[in-house]
């Protein structure tokens, strides 16, 4: 028996993100990830402004009169959300932690993937796979999947990347849209993301909060890593310091996006102090004018 609490969380987010992919992403997302080519549908009459290429001439010699083959897209599509469950999201200095943030922006994509008639998986990963749903049609699956992003507790609190991404390549054979979500803290995945990348079409979606480059002056403060557990004292009143802090963190970040770009991954950049609705559309958008 599911808790009325979990159900009454479950049923906010799907109000609030239900509400955005219907006015908003829906025909973006449909734009965006194109299906796997297309199929014949029926043969009706020519009629004018209708392209002559598709007329169908076997059926035009028997009718007297001119008909076209009529196609449909073939989607069907496999959507895959590899969420970062890693001590690392619970934190956010704005609004919300970066792993609440994480759970609504899945719901938008699983929400916009079943509206379009698509499956949707998920991966929950930390150090190590940690819970695996297999892709599936319909909204009675998707509301499991956010019922499972909401409540699961992970037993790890590290992050491998490459780690998911090989159990992603091993478990999903046929080509996939799947949606790295994390804030990529994580020891080295360019091999592995190489491999994924080839077979999948992988989009990375990071997220990040601005304590995270600008660090404040409060003086004497002790910090705790997350994920090791290790910790040690600064002087944040120290302006050495601030500037080390911040110009380490952007090397990071660029290196990170360095590692994607090589590999041809798209980047949606998110951050706990804005919006996540408006990159989405941009990327939608983005890939809609390239597969034009």
């Amino acid at each position: 028996m599911i808790p009325k609490e979990v159900l009454q969380k479950v049923r906010r987010i799907e109000i609030k993100t239900k509400r955005v992919v219907d006015s908003i992403l829906s025909g973006e997302y449909h734009s965006a990830f194109k299906g796997k080519g297309m199929e014949f549908s029926e043969v009706r009459e020519y009629v004018e402004g209708d392209d002559i290429r598709n007329i169908d001439w076997n059926v035009t010699a028997r009718m007297g009169g001119p008909y076209i083959k009529k196609h449909v897209e073939e989607r069907e599509l496999t959507v895959m959300l590899m969420v970062d469950a890693s001590a690392s999201g619970n934190f956010g200095s704005v609004n919300q932690f970066k792993g609440e943030i994480a759970v609504e922006l899945c719901a938008l994509l699983a929400f916009s993937a079943i509206k379009n008639n698509d499956r949707v998986g998920l991966i929950i990963f930390t150090s190590e796979v940690e819970l695996y749903i297999p892709p599936k049609k319909g909204k009675n699956h998707v509301l499991h999947v956010i019922r499972e992003l909401l409540y699961f507790k992970p037993e790890k609190k590290e992050t491998n990347i490459a780690e998911a991404l090989r159990f992603f390549n091993s478990v999903q054979t046929r080509r996939a849209v799947a949606f790295l979500v994390s804030d990529f803290f994580s020891c080295p995945f360019d091999s592995a993301l190489k491999v994924a990348a080839r077979r999948h079409d992988l989009v990375a979606i990071s997220i990040h909060d601005p304590r995270e480059t600008k660090f404040p002056n409060v003086g004497l403060i002790e910090l705790e890593d997350a994920e090791s557990g290790e910790t040690i004292l600064v002087d944040s009143s120290n302006k050495q310091f601030r500037y080390y802090f911040k110009n380490e963190m952007e090397k990071q970040y660029e290196k990170i996006t360095s590692v994607l770009k090589s590999n041809g991954i798209d980047e949606i950049r998110i951050s706990t102090e804005t919006e996540y609705v408006e990159p989405l559309v941009r990327f939608f958008k983005k890939r809609e004018r390239m597969l034009r």
